[in-house]
């Protein structure tokens, strides 16, 4: 599969993926939300205003009443009215704030018998976000006994060879890796270029939830000539069918009590996450045997969740020479605690039911905050990340970008919501490229 077929899959993907999101595909209705800052960026005490119009069929719609209301970031409105569109445009007035963070104007309209939605963040003085999350006395010790335990495990690594998702260009395989502890295991897909050589390694967790992979996605790292591996994190085989996948989700992968991601979280031992990051660097254990790497690059990325383990592997693992993350989830998880603040996904004590914010769970928390992991990187990191995003934050993103001490770029994306471009993603590869050794 040659890489500009691929980029019009993606294009296809991506555009299907943005209908729920900010300029809706195939919609009649679109929405054109402007800042009177360019940047979308105000300082604290300063106050924001934003210009709205919206099209129908292309046309400007006038006359037509808007309702809308403002808060602080993911926490409930403090400000509701209406305006009415005159001359197609209207202006609202979102307010200030008097300590950094973000402030969300949500918007709706009624137009032959439907509703349609928008919102827009703007942030103030965002890059002095500091985290609520503090650093436990013995965070180092923890995990370092952690990755101790998990080394007298053996890896016993089984391999297979997949044929659908390879090509000429690339050879697929299925990895399955014992972790943690024995009878722990973890899959992942692992592609490669076919050409001989030697080549860097792109170790890439998964997003939330328990879902099928589909390693085509991402094959152009290998046309591009990458070794990357897409990991499975809850030993399930992923050549399952999708809907034994929709059944164990239902069951573990909600936002419920008995959700993966409230599994066990009482006590730092015991919670689920742990052997989470933990086969993540055992992954790393895998590649590293692989004749095919060239022994100097290993690179960590991923979105979302998994943007959030592939910077908790670049503090946990030494082998890892950069790390590519967007719209970290895991972040500040426990900023609901405190009033007024905005906490990361999956918001616990907010939106996730059935978990509150108690002093052993918040202890825990601490001890798998991708705030805490970041404060220890060493190695490059390229960030992205926008602000309308609901589901991981602007205000958590800051508070990760902002404590990291490591180089470190971003790409600041104001209009997305949780998504990331076409554009992006190969942008991202280039930026990897640009850091090999």
């Amino acid at each position: 599969m040659n890489k500009p077929f691929l980029f019009i899959i993606l294009c296809v993907c991506v555009s299907l993926h943005i209908a729920a999101q900010n300029y809706p595909h195939q919609s009649d209705i679109l929405w054109v939300t402007t800042p009177d800052r360019t940047d979308w960026i105000y300082q604290t005490g300063e106050n924001a205003t934003i210009a709205v119009a919206v099209y129908e069929y292309g046309v400007l719609l006038d006359n037509q009443e808007i309702t809308y209301s403002i808060g602080q970031d993911c926490l409930e409105p403090d400000t509701r009215g209406s305006v009415t569109l005159k001359d197609g445009t209207a202006r609202i007035a979102i307010g200030t704030m008097d300590k950094p963070g973000f402030r969300d104007c949500q918007l709706s309209l009624q137009a032959r018998g439907r509703t349609y939605k928008h919102h827009i963040k703007v942030g103030f003085s965002p890059e002095q976000i500091v985290p609520y999350t503090q650093m436990p006395d013995d965070f180092e010790d923890f995990w370092k006994q952690a990755l101790e335990e998990q080394a007298h495990c053996p890896m016993l690594p089984e391999v297979k060879y997949v044929e659908a998702y390879s090509s000429d260009k690339v050879a697929c395989y299925l990895v399955k890796l014992q972790c943690h502890r024995p009878g722990q295991f973890v899959y992942g897909y692992l592609t490669k270029p076919r050409a001989e050589g030697r080549y860097p390694v792109v170790v890439s967790p998964p997003g939330a939830g328990v879902k099928p992979m589909d390693p085509l996605k991402t094959l152009f790292y290998a046309e591009n000539n990458c070794i990357r591996l897409d990991m499975e994190i809850h030993g399930i085989n992923p050549a399952l069918d999708a809907e034994t996948y929709r059944d164990i989700s239902r069951t573990f992968g909600d936002h419920h009590r008995n959700g993966y991601l409230a599994n066990s979280i009482a006590h730092r031992d015991t919670y689920y996450m742990k052997r989470v990051y933990l086969a993540c660097v055992r992954v790393v254990d895998y590649v590293c045997t692989l004749p095919e790497w060239d022994g100097a690059n290993l690179i960590a990325q991923g979105g979302s969740q998994g943007g959030a383990l592939a910077l908790i592997l670049a503090s946990l693992d030494s082998r890892i020479t950069a790390c590519v993350a967007n719209h970290p989830a895991l972040s500040d998880m426990a900023g609901y605690a405190e009033k007024g603040r905005t906490g990361g996904y999956p918001h616990f004590g907010r939106a996730y039911k059935g978990v509150e914010l108690t002093p052993e769970v918040i202890r825990t928390l601490a001890y798998y905050d991708v705030i805490n992991f970041a404060r220890r990187i060493t190695v490059p990191v390229f960030l992205t990340w926008g602000f309308n995003d609901n589901v991981c934050p602007p205000t958590t993103s800051y508070a990760v970008y902002n404590v990291l001490t490591c180089p470190k770029e971003a790409l600041i994306t104001p209009v997305n919501e949780h998504w990331v471009s076409t554009a992006t993603r190969y942008a991202q590869l280039d930026w990897i490229q640009s850091q090999l050794k």
